[in-house]
């Protein structure tokens, strides 16, 4: 019975970790990697680096993708796309 005591805070650590820290992260990452599946031709994206433009070519072999800016067309990997960002922009606007 001492012995379960003893890792009791062990336990009650490790458990305030995972439900604070690994599982959000999990979640996210799971949503990540949705969001970068369903990208469409025609998608306004905004990369993690910060340059916006639109999707117009999707390629599933390399799963990367080619994006149309302003300056020209770039070729990106799925994962360098910000999902946040992305969704800000697409959002409809709201009017106050």
């Amino acid at each position: 019975m001492e012995s379960l005591t003893s890792f009791l805070p062990f336990i009650a650590i490790f458990a305030v970790m995972y439900f604070f820290m690994i599982a959000p992260q999990m979640k996210r990452s799971k949503q990540e990697k949705k969001f970068a599946s369903e990208l469409t031709r025609g998608t306004r994206v905004i990369t993690k680096s910060g340059m916006h433009g639109k999707v117009v070519e999707i390629n599933d072999k390399d799963n990367s993708c080619v994006i149309e800016t302003l300056a020209g067309k770039i070729k990106f990997d799925r994962s360098a796309i910000s999902m946040e960002m992305s969704n800000k922009l697409n959002a409809p606007a709201v009017v106050k």
